[in-house]
């Protein structure tokens, strides 16, 4: 870059903000877990997001279903995600919970509801909380090892906080980026999964769209008709199946269908580009649903996402990359500190692509091991989430939100025990952390559950 296209700023002191023992940036699934589990056990927390309200995509992006909490035989994401969705049912309807109480698999998110159930839950436990705030840089040690704190933007000026150890659940790795972890992002040619615009839909006929589902005896109607629609120009070229319909009452559905390409979700222009032709798309999905779907010829649109759903962005490189060879063994690790069944899930990167799903057996899961949260170079950074250390098979796996609950409380509750030490990350007692997790009701697996009873 030449140097007309730079400026220069002034020196500037900035003010010292803040200081906690555990910083926590980006209030997504793992961002609460972790601020949760971080302040149950002792450490003091300050947890920052960039919108007024907690929930990552499932409130910011209007994501209509939280993924399986259960390997289809039993739940596996136990602990501080499952307590979460529990409170979530209950903050709802008569009618929601009547529907939903015993369902552990694609619950419906009713977004508002659950907005304020992560206020409550993270206020209980001390956890400062602080929004409107982007971080802008990081001040790394003097050998480089350490983050000392965050600079942090808002509508108060320009700050600093500074935090003895730093949990990134940005879900970009947003933070690890800023203090020079390597990473990787999307596919051998860059490639990235798409982003999606979910939406809320009002005035839907629910009984008529069931009859008509079952006029044809199989679950492949919908999928013809959306078929049939971008034959016809109805549709777009991409995604020729509705996943998501979450019914969340009589007459309201959370939708997520279709696609935007191309958008990296770590540029802002990509962002801006995908929200407005997200919102286009909206719109035309809601002519379609009217004109071809049964039930929906009311539908009203009333509510589309803050921002795209986004699925892909940067996986950082930690002491471990868990693989697709992990996943299709099954595989189990010392340092295990979550399970996960989810399938590996990577949607087409372009219109004429292809979806590529893999499945494990109901009944099996593979361990989560704790070295895939710690980044390269860094001693009190930890990176749970989508952006956790992984190849992009595993990633399509990993990113959904009981796995980020999982990674998060994990995090959060290493974090603690590093402070009670005064250690790094790194030197952490694993057999420690694995017994505190299974106390607070995480899941480790059945040999996990063997050594508790025999302990007791």
């Amino acid at each position: 870059m030449s140097e007309q296209q730079q400026v220069t700023m002034p020196e500037t002191a900035i003010p010292v903000s803040k200081a906690v023992d555990v910083v926590v940036i980006g209030g997504g699934a793992s961002g609460v877990a972790a601020a949760i589990s971080a302040a149950r056990n002792g450490a003091s927390v300050l947890l920052i997001e960039q919108r007024g309200f907690l929930g990552g995509m499932g409130t910011v992006a209007l994501v209509p279903a939280f993924c399986p909490f259960t390997d289809k035989e039993k739940p596996i994401i136990r602990g501080i995600g499952l307590e979460l969705m529990e409170r979530m049912k209950q903050a709802c309807s008569d009618e929601y919970r009547h529907e939903y109480d015993k369902q552990l698999d694609w619950v419906p998110i009713d977004a508002e509801a659950l907005k304020r159930v992560y206020d409550d839950a993270v206020l209980e436990q001390g956890v400062e909380l602080l929004y409107h705030t982007f971080v802008s840089e990081v001040l790394l040690s003097a050998d480089g090892r350490r983050v000392e704190g965050v600079v942090v933007v808002n509508k108060s000026g320009r700050s600093f906080i500074r935090g003895r150890y730093v949990i990134d659940a940005t879900g970009d790795a947003d933070i690890a980026a800023l203090a020079g972890v390597p990473f990787q992002k999307g596919g051998e040619q860059g490639e990235l999964q798409p982003g999606s615009m979910c939406y809320l839909l009002a005035n839907v006929d629910r009984e008529r769209f069931a009859a008509y589902l079952a006029e044809s005896g199989d679950t492949g109607q919908l999928h013809r008709t959306v078929e049939r629609a971008i034959e016809e120009g109805a549709l777009p070229e991409g995604r020729k199946s509705i996943s998501g319909l979450a019914w969340l009452g009589g007459n309201l559905v959370g939708v997520n269908f279709g696609h935007v390409f191309g958008v990296d979700g770590t540029k802002a222009e990509d962002l801006t580009r995908g929200a407005v032709e997200g919102r286009r798309l909206a719109k035309r999905q809601l002519e379609f649903f009217r004109g071809y779907v049964p039930g929906f010829e009311q539908a009203h649109l009333v509510a589309s996402g803050e921002q795209l759903g986004i699925r892909e962005t940067r996986r950082i490189e930690g002491d471990y990359i868990l693989t697709g060879e992990d996943f299709m063994a099954a595989r189990e690790f010392p340092d295990d500190i979550a399970r996960n069944a989810y399938y590996i899930d990577i949607h087409l990167a372009t219109s004429k692509g292809t979806m590529h799903f893999t499945h494990l057996p109901p009944g099996q899961s593979h361990g989560v091991p704790y070295r895939i949260l710690l980044p390269l170079g860094i001693d009190n950074l930890w990176v749970p989430g989508r952006a956790a250390s992984s190849d992009r098979a595993v990633q399509g796996s990993l990113r959904v939100m009981p796995n980020c609950f999982a990674m998060g409380q994990a995090s959060g509750t290493a974090a603690a025990l590093a402070l009670r030490m005064n250690g790094s990350s790194r030197e952490v007692d694993v057999s420690r952390l694995q017994a505190l997790l299974v106390e607070q009701g995480a899941w480790l697996g059945e040999r996990y559950d063997q050594q508790a009873m025999q302990s007791s």
